[in-house]
């Protein structure tokens, strides 16, 4: 069965996955003042390479911060900042970011048609799904499977992160998804739905 196919089948059983107790928005808040330097004081970050963590799903948000933190998910910048902070403080680091409200950017329109078509249609003649299977057709993600929303992240960072996933550098995603998905767009494909991506809301 088709990778993405078996995305689609997951998003309706999901449900039946075990949740983690909800963060402490307050607490969250005290914490992340140690993040604003490079993710923003409302988690909208200024510089396109460091992702906006706001209005991201929780439970997203959650398990990346735990990958992080078990080198699961490799980065020599969040896993020491991520270190000494206790599963509960990052529980509440995640409610303030997910509690907070994200801002789109502009797209540009050179790259808006061919983006959009990825997004809404995928591209059959080299078998990428349509981003939306996973991420919902205005990019809010699927948050009980923590899948992440995409709407209004910057475009370099997404592009950076398929990047690292068509290469391999990046590899804690489920059954391969990401990496099987990212490893069939082309260079200019890659630009093109990042950018209609950082203009979604």
């Amino acid at each position: 069965m088709k990778k993405w196919l078996l995305a689609i089948i997951m998003s309706f059983v999901v449900v039946t996955l075990p949740s983690f107790a909800a963060g402490d928005i307050a607490g969250g808040k005290v914490i992340s003042a140690q993040c604003a330097a490079c993710h923003g004081v409302d988690g909208n970050s200024s510089e396109p390479s460091f992702p906006k963590l706001a209005g991201q799903g929780e439970g997203y948000l959650y398990k990346q911060l735990l990958n992080f933190a078990s080198g699961t998910r490799e980065s020599l910048i969040m896993g020491p900042m991520v270190a000494d902070i206790s599963a509960k403080g990052l529980a509440d680091l995640s409610a303030y970011y997910a509690s907070m409200q994200s801002k789109p950017e502009s797209v540009s329109e050179e790259l808006l048609e061919l983006g959009q078509k990825l997004y809404r249609a995928g591209n059959k003649e080299t078998g990428v799904p349509a981003c939306m299977s996973c991420h919902g057709p205005r990019g809010a993600g699927i948050p009980a499977a923590r899948w992440p929303a995409l709407s209004g992240q910057h475009a370099r960072y997404v592009e950076m992160q398929l990047e690292a996933f068509s290469q391999g550098d990046r590899n804690n995603d489920p059954n391969d998804m990401m990496r099987d998905t990212a490893s069939r767009l082309s260079a200019d494909e890659k630009k093109a739905v990042s950018a209609y991506i950082s203009g979604l809301n």
